[in-house]
């Protein structure tokens, strides 16, 4: 289905919407009313909004290109101030609750923030000691830091104490950097040497890497788009140019942890154009970074995550060839990547450049492309 039949297939849900977002009214009045909780705002209407001016949008780019905090690679030392004990134990996914603390840095600068926990399998107690973060600042109190021009920010956080679990963090990062090299439609990161600082006593409570995620909203904004919350999205719905570097790449690193159907682990920005591309983000469950909660996805029969699984759409070789030519061209800086990760372990380096070898012996030939690529199982979406 063409981008733009999509589209108008799905406004045509907007008739319906409003009659199932209703809710029923209760015959029990000796039961207090529920807190009204405020309406859910139907996705599908962002795809009627007008668009910014060309100039607008050019403007809005380049604001978000040039973003203080992804102006650098260097570990960015910072400090948080709040009361992680119990924010540690919000392992609740449904749960919103703002925490208030303040984030601290280099230059002793002091901003305001408020923390919520965030995530799914990482935010469980069984997976992880640390929940993974989200930081939410006073946007004009950020103005000539690092962190200028950001609302909220995800920060990655180790998911338990010691070295192995640093590495994962490091492994992930990596990820991360391959799919900038190969594409600028991409989420951008920045690692963090993190210091937790008990906001009541004001006693430390232990320095771990972290890594801050590019906001989505600005990762759109740089492909001069803005993100839709569309799901049930078929491969033709999308565009391609975004579509198969992305999902060349999640075989790359050996991840099946995504849907694009169910937008898990994905995000969709749509153009003026109203063409529609995917973003991937959240790649723990990679065979790449192989932690040791990892699962590969149901269905698959797979041993391990360590085991690659195609999930992409099945193309023409004449389609396939050039973007599989893009990551062939790339090799050498992909295979680089490793030696630059600082903290990296040389288990950590080893790995990656055997794992990553692995995927570049997987297509070294026409026929493995054509088998991966071309003559896969057809599937219209996943």
């Amino acid at each position: 289905m063409p981008p733009v039949r999509a589209t108008a297939f799905l406004l045509a849900g907007l008739v319906a919407w409003p009659l199932a977002m209703q809710t029923p009214q209760t015959t029990q009045p000796a039961k207090p009313a529920p807190a009204e909780q405020p309406a859910k705002k139907n996705p599908l209407l962002k795809l009627a909004q007008p668009w910014p001016t060309p100039e607008k949008m050019k403007e809005r780019r380049d604001t978000a290109e040039s973003l203080p905090l992804f102006a650098d690679s260097d570990v960015l030392p910072v400090t948080l101030v709040g009361d992680f004990k119990a924010i540690n134990k919000d392992h609740d996914p449904n749960s919103h609750k703002p925490y208030p603390g303040s984030v601290r840095m280099a230059d002793d600068k002091e901003l305001q923030v408020q923390f919520r926990a965030r995530g799914h399998v990482r935010r469980m107690a069984r997976t992880c000691d640390y929940v993974p973060l989200k930081l939410e600042f006073v946007k004009k109190e950020t103005k000539g830091t690092v962190f200028a021009e950001q609302d909220a920010i995800k920060l990655v956080v180790q998911c338990s104490g010691g070295g192995d679990y640093e590495q994962y963090v490091l492994r992930e990062y990596l990820a991360y950097r391959i799919f900038n090299v190969i594409t600028n439609r991409s989420f951008r990161a920045r690692l963090a040497k993190v210091t937790y600082v008990d906001g009541a006593s004001g006693k430390p409570q232990g320095t771990r890497i972290g890594m801050f995620l590019e906001d989505e909203g600005d990762v759109a904004r740089r492909m001069e788009g803005r993100v839709v919350e569309l799901q049930r999205l078929r491969f033709d719905d999308l565009d391609s140019d975004s579509l198969m570097p992305a999902m060349i790449f999640e075989y790359l690193i050996g991840n099946t942890d995504m849907s694009i159907y169910a937008l898990h682990n994905m995000r969709i920005v749509q153009r003026p154009d109203k063409t529609l591309h995917i973003v991937p983000y959240d790649f723990d469950f990679s065979g790449l970074v192989n932690a040791p909660y990892a699962l590969p996805a149901r269905g698959f029969f797979l041993k391990n995550v360590t085991e690659r699984a195609y999930r992409g759409p099945c193309r023409s070789q004449e389609r396939v060839d050039p973007y599989v030519a893009n990551f062939v061209a790339k090799k050498d800086a992909i295979r680089a990547l490793p030696e630059q990760i600082p903290g990296f372990s040389r288990e950590s380096r080893s790995a990656s450049k055997d794992y990553i070898d692995g995927f570049y012996g997987a297509i070294k030939s026409p026929k493995d492309v054509k088998g991966l690529f071309v003559s896969c199982p057809s599937k219209p979406y996943m």
